[in-house]
């Protein structure tokens, strides 16, 4: 063999032992990276959760609704949560009076938030019904609705009903506070997921609104409209539970009057928040314009919802 060939040969398996090498060594290396990233990750997510304060609150004061409350906050705390005093929390909350403490807007809740000093609140409230059916007869329904708030942004980050049946009260009570468990490993998992979104959110783009009547902004000026107009569903839970509530919806339009962003600014729960984005998508616009140009609006929408009793 020539002397070129055998050093030829020698580095192509000098250059084949070191790639297997590298290899390895670097899967070794990345493996335990990956798994001290993947520590890293819940250990920051643990910390994140104990930093973050809550407030438990219950406007009905009514001693389902605390008895609910209570538990919820121990199962809560079990997760590393930090719960705020149940005292001060109702003394910050009660200082000013809402009307519908839970149809806030989101103003009103970031109000409440600073008023508390916390980073989110709970809403809570906690009933036993006595109800009649066709099909089932006479039974009893023990439920509770809890609104979990974000305080930063006022907005509603996570509405659950959780409600039971059982033809006696006592054992609808009963699986009613056997779910309080689940429902705080519910709620942990969405803070987490929604302190990660809200730190990520980029400030949305200014946008003019509509002017007030006879200022100089609405000298030729055109708002937007729509072409046809929807009625949002009152929903079979809003009904069930005969909710009156007011949803007001931000809508930003752009100069082709397509709508780029809504966002509910008073909420309410029981799905209607969600029958008037949908109501929302399912309309066009002539977009607004000034002097004869197309530009681009936010627009404040309301939707009044109230059960409707049959006349007999």
């Amino acid at each position: 063999m020539k002397p070129y060939l055998i050093e030829a040969k020698v580095k192509k398996e000098f250059t084949f032992y070191f790639l297997l090498f590298t290899f390895y060594f670097g899967k070794f290396v990345f493996t335990r990276i990956h798994l001290w990233l993947i520590f890293l990750l819940f250990s920051s997510c643990a910390i994140a959760l104990a930093q973050t304060k809550i407030a438990v609150i219950v406007p009905d004061k009514t001693t389902q609704s605390k008895n609910f409350a209570e538990k919820l906050e121990d199962s809560l705390a079990a997760s590393n949560a930090k719960i705020l005093d149940d005292d001060m929390s109702a003394a910050a909350f009660g200082s000013q009076t809402y009307e519908k403490p839970f149809n806030l807007t989101v103003t009103e809740a970031k109000n409440i938030g600073a008023a508390i000093g916390c980073h989110y609140f709970l809403l809570v409230k906690a009933e036993n019904l006595r109800r009649n059916s066709l099909s089932k007869g006479e039974f009893y329904e023990s439920y509770a609705v809890v609104f979990t708030v974000s305080a930063r942004t006022g907005r509603l980050v996570l509405w659950k009903l959780n409600s039971f049946e059982a033809e006696k009260l006592e054992n609808a009570k009963r699986q009613l506070f056997d779910s309080i468990n689940t429902l705080a490993t519910e709620i942990s998992g969405k803070l987490k997921t929604v302190t990660s979104d809200e730190f990520d959110e980029k400030p949305a783009p200014k946008l003019e609104e509509l002017p007030v009547n006879d200022s100089p902004e609405a000298k030729n000026f055109r708002p937007p409209l729509p072409y046809k107009r929807f009625r949002p569903e009152y929903t079979a839970l809003a009904n069930l539970y005969r909710v009156e509530a007011t949803i007001d919806a931000e809508i930003d339009i752009d100069e082709t009057g397509k709508i780029l962003k809504t966002q509910t600014i008073r909420w309410a729960g029981f799905g209607l928040d969600e029958a008037v984005a949908e109501n929302i998508r399912r309309m066009n616009w002539r977009p607004a314009s000034r002097d004869g140009k197309a530009m681009p609006m936010r627009v404040l929408l309301r939707y009044n919802f109230k059960k409707v009793e049959k006349e007999e």
